[in-house]
């Protein structure tokens, strides 16, 4: 009897224990995306392995206070630069996400996101690792002045690098050849990989310290912007975008390019969606391009991922909870209504 009970425990627990049993690595675990990755795969059972350039910075604190940390999260020290520091973090791993990435303008920025990204996939096979999931950026995918408005974009879209490169996009660069570099080491090394491409990315923060976007809401509700330009952007929840790298990790067959992008909206939606989410802020009112035709939101293809089974924030969520998450952390004063003067 109690064979055949702890035979039938055993077989209904199975997927988690496996989980259990894996070993996962983060690259960049202390960032933005970095964290709500290492947050989910927690979420879901995993042993994970956050790597940064100095563990015991108090810039990374937070991870050790996230559900299951103590128990399953370790972090270590890597550089991406650093092919030996690398091997040591991706041993025993089953999978790595590799999500640092640097943000810069650093004339080196495109040949440093390139090695970096190649000494990655090349220590992860050294290592035995099964499967790479890839954090790119649609900077490698929309900013092509050739596309038709009319036009879908999605995984076959690419930027135009001499585009990105007389623009001084240099991140867009870096994104693109490291995505490429990505691709092309792993076919080489018979690596499993899957690329992850964000989108603007949105909500709360785990970290203390303001990312890129959090500060571009920021600016905007408090009008230090004193105009927006008139232009789209795609935005997306980074709730989303970490949830979109685990599922692209989990199946098996999932290859390639998956676009992760939940709404594509002029700036001024954005401004009015934070205007009435919290009118009492001086927020940006005024559009760079006043009296002009206003530029039209683009299509876009997300279906490789909803196909997983992902199911896409609105963006009103994401900017409200972005804001209060910024309020809690000290990053924008809590501003309300003047009371009126009262008369006797």
């Amino acid at each position: 009897m109690s064979s055949n009970f702890e035979a039938s425990n055993n077989s209904s627990s199975s997927n988690g224990e496996e989980k259990k049993r894996q070993v996962v690595c983060v690259t960049g675990a202390g960032g933005f995306i970095g964290s709500w990755v290492v947050k989910e795969l927690l979420l879901r059972g995993y042993r994970v392995r956050g790597t940064a350039r100095d563990p015991a910075d108090s810039k990374n604190a937070h991870l050790l206070e996230l559900e299951g940390a103590e128990e399953r999260l370790s972090l270590c020290r890597a550089d991406v630069l650093d092919a030996g520091s690398l091997r040591a973090a991706f041993s025993g791993c089953d999978g790595v996400f590799h999500v640092a990435s640097p943000v810069s303008n650093d004339p080196d920025l495109v040949p440093v996101a390139v090695e970096g990204t190649r000494n990655v996939i090349n220590a992860a096979a050294d290592m035995g690792v099964r499967r790479v999931v890839f954090t790119s950026s649609y900077g490698a995918v929309h900013m092509n002045p050739s596309r038709s408005p009319d036009a879908v974009l999605d995984e076959s879209c690419w930027s135009d690098y001499e585009f990105c490169k007389q623009t001084d996009n240099l991140y867009c660069c870096a994104k693109m050849m490291a995505e490429m570099t990505a691709t092309e080491e792993a076919e080489k090394r018979g690596l499993e990989l899957a690329v992850v491409i964000p989108s603007m990315t949105m909500g709360p923060m785990l970290q203390q310290t303001l990312n890129f976007s959090s500060n571009h809401v920021a600016r905007y509700l408090m009008g230090t912007k004193r105009s927006y330009p008139n232009a789209v952007a795609a935005y997306v929840d980074v709730r989303d975008v970490a949830r979109g790298h685990v599922l692209v990790y989990e199946r098996p067959d999932a290859r390639g390019r998956y676009l992760c992008i939940g709404t594509v909206v002029h700036r001024a939606d954005l401004l009015r969606m934070l205007k009435d989410l919290f009118p009492y802020y001086p927020a940006t009112a005024k559009c760079e391009d006043d009296g002009k035709p206003m530029a039209k939101p683009y299509r876009f293809s997300n279906q490789r991922l909803k196909d997983l089974g992902l199911e896409f924030t609105p963006l009103r969520k994401s900017l409200h909870e972005a804001v209060l998450c910024m309020q809690q952390k000290g990053h924008l004063p809590l501003i309300y209504p003047v009371p009126k003067r009262a008369y006797l």
